[in-house]
């Protein structure tokens, strides 16, 4: 994806690098990998087509039920929920039509899918405990005002046994890696708000809110994280590189590896968590 140029203004909010964004010829490619691009439900159907979506319903549970979309943002994961059959509260605190709660209300409104919506933050949520079999949030944690508070929040509103997945989380190696992170990414010189946490700091938030991680997945060992790019894709160049005659020949335990050791800064990763059931 392009970089952008050093004279990209600051902007006052997300719907404002939004809508500057669409307005940059050389940006297109990062408005359409970012689903940013309109008519929203276009754009949600590419959403619910991709491999990314693909990766993520491999670990959704098997029986659809009560889902809560944390961070929705413009709606394209609570619009592939309710696609897979789940009834849907998506909670995004941006109240924007653009990239907020109302794209998300239109987008419900036009496809009559199960989304019901709330313009809140997702810290301190208005619905009773153990009401949700699934939570969901994509590029959520890193975000958030208090860690620790979101995902005991999680914990209140799941009921036992239902599943926290997040995904596409920005992770740092260390904390002097934290600017080096911010520097490069192409959104954070325009509004800002962008963040990155220690692996071990995603862990500890979600461990002490009372859930058992089932899966921690690294940049490389799912479409989930890499998205745009793939693992085929990856196992391609690596065979290009090393040539040999077929990507098949690159051994998915190799890309495993190497996502495990990346240390790039601002990776993404992927948490899969479960709320014990009643003693």
């Amino acid at each position: 994806m392009n970089s952008l140029p050093h004279s990209a203004p600051k902007l006052g909010s997300w719907e404002e690098a939004v809508l500057w964004l669409r307005h940059q010829p050389d940006q297109r490619q990062l408005v359409h990998a970012c689903f940013y691009d309109d008519p929203l439900i276009e754009a949600a159907k590419r959403y619910y087509a991709s491999t990314e979506w693909q990766a993520v319903q491999r670990y959704l549970p098997a029986k659809q039920g009560h889902a809560l979309d944390l961070g929705a943002g413009r709606g394209i994961a609570a619009y592939a929920l309710a696609c897979d059959g789940w009834k849907v509260t998506a909670v995004e605190p941006d109240p924007s039509a653009i990239v907020g709660a109302d794209a998300i209300r239109q987008l419900a409104k036009e496809t009559g899918l199960p989304i019901e919506v709330l313009a809140q933050y997702g810290e301190d949520l208005p619905f009773q405990n153990d009401l949700f079999d699934l939570v969901h949030c994509r590029a959520v944690l890193h975000h958030t005002h208090d860690l620790s508070a979101l995902c005991r929040e999680v914990s209140r509103l799941l009921r036992p046994q239902g599943i926290f997945i997040a995904i596409r989380e920005h992770v740092i190696s260390r904390k002097a890696d934290l600017q080096l992170f911010l520097d490069s990414h192409p959104l954070q010189r325009l509004y800002g708000g962008e963040c990155a946490y220690l692996l071990t700091e995603y862990k500890a938030a979600i461990e002490g809110a009372g859930l058992n991680i089932m899966k921690v997945i690294n940049p490389y060992a799912s479409d989930i994280n890499l998205f745009p790019d793939s693992r085929a894709e990856l196992k391609r160049r690596i065979a290009k590189r090393m040539r040999l005659p077929s990507p098949a020949l690159v051994p998915g335990f190799i890309i495993d590896w190497l996502g495990h050791w990346s240390s790039q800064p601002g990776r993404h990763y992927t948490f899969i968590a479960t709320k014990p059931a009643y003693a």
